[in-house]
């Protein structure tokens, strides 16, 4: 068994766990929260063993073998680095870190310490991204690659009444780019590697981060444009555009739907089943590399991260996006 602690005890460390537990050799052990009530009740909620709330004893355990975190991005190098100085093993809540600094020294701690550091960026994990990567040389060479994250957030009314939750507080290392934008970057990163130039542009709300934005990016023979917001909606499908064909997503923070439609009409479902929710291939990936002494995913590798944060951080650079953690 594989004996987990989680760092968060929000959403969406609850569905990872949920997504987990599917995974045979997935054994949560402990929870972790700064407040002993708030860890003591998602520990009952969730079947956890322990609950920690201090960061060093959780580290130096014995008891524990991985951390999933799920804390705010600020906070994330940090949490990661000591844990990985303790032998332990992460799979870390996109976006990876703060900034590139952080990623770099996040990705020495892991090769320092020889241990397994994953970003838990679900999308490219799911089957339907796979049949993607395998069918893109079928609409030839590619000319546009285009993707759109916009969900409006719960908490932008109480922003505009004047409640600034962590979403839209840049100490945080929050905003619509490092929340959403990252979903749309990762899988065109995987895909496609770094850009040769981008050019960035956002709507900067009040309290100095990002409500919304887009990025066009610079491949040569070809260019990416991505959209993010959280401030307003969007219900575009992300496509792929080839000389041969495009190949059309249904949505491409979580990929089950994928269609290809060749020039002469034909259209081809790509589409993989997707019995288990969408976080249960991301912690397969994480649990299966543990199992057989890997350091680092091919999918979700060190090098896609580091290169996904490379463009997020100049594209914060150019539309004048500030974050503590950049000082």
């Amino acid at each position: 068994m594989i004996r987990f602690a989680t760092i968060g005890t929000n959403w969406i460390t609850e569905a990872f766990i949920q997504a987990a537990k599917r995974v045979p050799s997935f054994h949560l052990q402990a929870v972790y929260s700064r407040q002993q009530e708030t860890a003591s009740a998602f520990a009952e909620k969730t079947g956890a063993t322990e609950t920690f709330t201090n960061l060093h004893e959780l580290a130096t355990s014995e008891h524990i073998d991985a951390v999933y975190i799920a804390s705010p991005n600020c906070f994330h190098a940090e949490q990661a680095i000591m844990l990985m100085n303790h032998g332990k093993h992460v799979i870390c809540e996109k976006p990876l870190a703060s900034n590139v600094k952080e990623v770099e020294a996040m990705i020495d701690a892991a090769q320092k310490n020889g241990v397994l550091l994953m970003e838990a960026m679900k999308a490219t994990c799911l089957p339907t991204f796979q049949a993607v990567r395998q069918h893109i040389a079928n609409i030839g060479r590619v000319r546009r690659y285009v993707a759109s994250y916009c969900q409006y957030s719960s908490r932008y009314d109480a922003f505009k009444q004047g409640t600034v939750a962590n979403a839209f507080n840049p100490a945080f290392s929050s905003g619509a780019l490092m929340d959403l934008g990252v979903y749309c970057l990762y899988p065109l990163i995987v895909l496609f590697g770094e850009p040769r130039d981008i050019q960035a542009h956002s709507v900067r709300l009040s309290s100095g981060v990002d409500g919304e934005g887009s990025i066009m990016l610079d491949y040569g023979d070809m260019e990416a444009v991505v959209m993010y917001s959280k401030i307003a909606n969007s219900y575009a499908p992300a496509e792929i555009q080839g000389e041969e064909g495009t190949i059309v997503i249904d949505t491409i923070h979580t990929p089950t739907q994928a269609h290809i439609h060749y020039r002469d009409g034909r259209v081809e479902n790509i589409s993989v089943p997707q019995p288990y929710e969408p976080m249960y291939y991301e912690a397969l990936e994480f649990i299966t590399l543990i199992e057989r002494g890997e350091t680092q995913s091919t999918i979700n590798s060190h090098a896609h991260s580091l290169a996904t944060m490379k463009v997020m951080e100049e594209a914060r650079k150019q539309t004048g996006i500030v974050f503590p953690a950049d000082k």
